[in-house]
């Protein structure tokens, strides 16, 4: 009898790991728990293990036809500008074919990570044959503005019509908007969602890992040959977390010049390390990274009438930017207005006219 492992990878390695043992048709057979310090290897079988989402990126993004190298390497072009990273150190995992003309979805992870749930399983005496990210079990919602969600661990997973992620609970009615959201926390529903997606799984985070293993690392090269093909998407977020966090940065400002030295080196070595150091600290985003800076952002748009935002991009030397296009300046008072409330700081560093709209070049800090 074909039988399937699920498990669920705990954010912290030095906690156990639940799993089940289910049959071909979905039904459980065993329930437990794996330590690592069991001392006794679990029985070889097929293996879906789910991992926390939060630190996963799902994008639907316009591809275009071809081979899945080929594919994947159009959507890190597509991706080009918004990843602080080197191809080799993140994967693109690529969902379901879809006809032609319709967004694709991609997954992007950092390989590292990818590779460190791999070896918390290996210590385990398991071997996985799929990864999948926690927001990735969620079934899409029947309305087009719904959501669902469900908890896992501290994050809380959101599926959607074409969105998915795991944030912190506390971001909910930022992400969520105007959208209805439909909380799963019956334990017998969630169970029924895991168990369907590992029978079925979306995507799996260890294609990318195996196969570029044993590609050429051709990096751009490779994907630079496809750019005629690829549609820009117009809103990603970057695959990176900062330098700084915005609680750091605020006891930073108090401390010495001594402390500020052992925190951020380049700042004690500028004519004024005080003034460096909160220069670094306006472009460093909120505890929560660059997912709180993109919730906040994303609230303050749909709070603005007309308000649109083209660019959401974030690096470790430029910190989180943006642009943002509205009617009337004024609205940008208002963009700002609502930014504020949620304790960050926006600043417009470029304004222009373009066809009878406003566009703001803008970075996302903290407000000091």
């Amino acid at each position: 009898m074909s039988r399937t492992r699920l498990i669920l990878i705990p954010a912290l390695a030095t906690e156990s790991a639940p799993y089940l043992i289910l049959d071909a048709g979905g039904s459980v057979l065993q329930r437990g728990r794996l330590a690592l310090d069991s001392g006794e290897a679990p029985p070889p079988m097929r293996t879906v293990a789910i991992a926390p989402g939060g630190d996963v990126a799902v994008r639907w993004l316009d591809l275009p036809v071809g081979g899945t190298a080929q594919i994947r390497a159009a959507a890190l072009w597509t991706l080009r500008d918004d990843l602080a990273a080197t191809p080799d150190r993140v994967t693109v995992s690529l969902g379901r074919a879809v006809p032609v003309g319709e967004p694709r979805m991609a997954v992007v992870a950092s390989r590292a990570l990818v590779e460190a749930w791999g070896d918390y399983l290996d210590a385990l005496g398991i071997k996985a044959d799929v990864i999948l990210p926690d927001m990735l079990t969620l079934e899409v919602p029947e309305a087009e503005n719904g959501l669902s969600a469900v908890t896992f661990g501290s994050g809380l997973a959101l599926r959607g019509h074409r969105f998915a992620a795991t944030i912190q609970p506390d971001l909910l009615d930022l992400i969520a908007g105007a959208r209805e959201v439909r909380p799963v926390t019956e334990e017998a529903e969630v169970e029924r969602l895991m168990i369907a997606a590992a029978l079925s799984p979306e995507i799996n985070l260890l294609d990318a890992v195996g196969r570029e293993k044993t590609n050429d690392r051709r990096g751009w090269r490779l994907a630079a040959g496809l750019v005629a093909a690829v549609l820009v998407s117009p809103l990603i977020l970057a695959a990176t977390q900062a330098a700084r966090d915005t609680g750091a940065a605020r006891q930073a400002e108090a401390q010495t010049v001594e402390l500020i030295a052992q925190v951020s080196p380049e700042a004690a070595g500028a004519p004024d390390p005080v003034a460096a150091f909160r220069q670094r600290a306006a472009t460093a985003p909120p505890p929560g990274g660059i997912t709180s800076a993109a919730a906040v952002l994303f609230a303050a748009v749909e709070q603005v009438d007309g308000a649109e935002l083209d660019i959401f991009v974030s690096d470790p030397e430029g910190g989180v930017r943006a642009t943002v296009s509205y009617p009337a300046y004024q609205d940008l008072d208002a963009l700002k207005s609502v930014v504020a409330a949620a304790g960050l700081r926006l600043n417009d560093t470029s304004t222009l006219d373009d066809a009878g709209r406003v566009v703001s070049d803008v970075t996302i800090g903290a407000a000091t």
